[in-house]
């Protein structure tokens, strides 16, 4: 097989190098090309323009910033031309109604979608390591079951298109707010008085105790926020897009639009690159 990755930023770059690694025949585009030379300099192929990198593949896999970006470089005039006869894979997060509406102009194009969200920051990407899940018929799933693989050892069969988009969303809302529920107790202990050791030992004999509790907690106690697995822009805009579709679905969002306003004070605070855990400045600083 030969594959076209199309977007080679924080997590496609680890992502893409994997398939190297794999000895899987790679084409790589990306909008700003200094962040190809990881990838050139382990042996992908480049290509100057999106539909130069899709004409040359039998898979495109697309690791893009958002719905906007998709449309840019799989779907412009030149590039929905190369699709015909073209296995693509949305990666990135963007909700499903919007997954479903790509599929339609990728189907009209005369290719074939499925989308695999996957959950997990670079280590796992490095590692093969991923949770993989996907939205696609059953047959669908067989055929690019090979290549997700390098990305995750059981990619999930979710249901169609539109479900594995979804479930993204579910679980990056919870990131969101595990993050900010961990960080207000935290800073109350914090306040208090109280060792976060201490906190920390009850907090992991508990029901209540996440993993990912102990992988923020020195980033928060440090101030430490540089070189983000994943940036504080990068959860605004999943969160956001969870609201829109919770909304939708007819739920009552209070509880995370709350975790928005903490988002979007750290934004303010000059976080917006920086590790979403940084958020626990925006919850120190009050209202």
């Amino acid at each position: 097989m030969k594959v076209a990755f199309l977007g080679t930023g924080l997590m496609g770059q680890p992502m893409a190098q994997r398939l190297l690694e794999k000895d899987v025949q790679l084409i790589a585009y990306n909008r700003t090309p200094e962040k190809l030379e990881p990838i050139k300099a382990a042996g992908a192929e480049i290509a100057e323009h999106p539909h130069q990198a899709i004409s040359a593949a039998d898979y495109v896999v697309l690791m893009l910033t958002n719905t906007a970006a998709i449309y840019t470089v799989l779907l412009s005039d030149m590039s929905s031309r190369s699709v015909a006869g073209k296995q693509v894979i949305q990666m990135g997060t963007i909700t499903p109604t919007e997954s479903r509406e790509i599929r339609d102009a990728v189907v009209a194009a005369g290719g074939d979608y499925i989308e695999a969200p996957v959950l997990g920051s670079i280590p796992e990407a490095k590692a093969g390591k991923l949770i993989v899940m996907v939205g696609a018929l059953r047959d669908q799933y067989r055929h690019s079951l090979e290549l997700l693989k390098h990305f995750g050892p059981e990619p999930i069969l979710v249901g169609s298109v539109g479900s594995a988009a979804a479930l993204k969303l579910a679980l990056n809302q919870l990131i969101a707010s595990l993050t900010s529920a961990f960080g207000l107790s935290l800073g109350f202990i914090q306040s208090q008085g109280i060792n976060p050791d201490i906190f920390m030992q009850i907090l992991r004999e508990s029901a209540v105790y996440a993993p990912t509790f102990d992988k923020k907690l020195q980033r928060m106690v440090d101030g430490n926020y540089t070189n983000p697995n994943f940036p504080m822009k990068h959860l605004v805009k999943d969160t956001d897009y969870f609201i829109e579709e919770a909304k939708e679905a007819g739920l009552n969002v209070s509880s995370i639009q709350g975790v928005r306003e903490i988002l979007d004070m750290a934004m303010k605070m000059g976080m917006k690159n920086q590790d979403y855990s940084s958020l626990f400045e925006a919850i120190k600083a009050g209202e």
